[in-house]
């Protein structure tokens, strides 16, 4: 199973190894990374510096406030369902 590392942590070891000039692979053995890790982190920071690293653990608060709201909206939309059909049945006794 592979290790997972937060967005602090991967932008400290590429500033260990870009800034304070250590060798990647100097600083990968130090940290106790795979080999290639720093690299691969640096490329996927450079293509997107926004959006890189962005975890499965917690969400921003944005992302959890838009996740809570899909979660409300599908569940009134359940609901509506249920009366449109509660409504049906009650409607035909008439």
């Amino acid at each position: 199973m592979s290790k997972k590392y937060d967005r602090e942590f991967k932008l400290e070891a590429i500033r260990m190894a870009t800034e304070e000039g250590h060798p990647a692979t100097e600083v990968e053995r130090r940290l106790g990374i795979g080999q290639g890790m720093i690299s691969r982190w640096k490329r996927q920071l450079r293509t997107n510096e926004e959006d890189a690293f962005p975890g499965t653990g917690n969400l921003s608060t944005r992302d959890a406030q838009q996740r809570d709201l899909q979660r409300e909206n599908e569940r009134l939309r359940r609901e509506r369902e249920i009366l449109k059909k509660a409504l049906a049945i009650f409607s035909e006794g008439r």
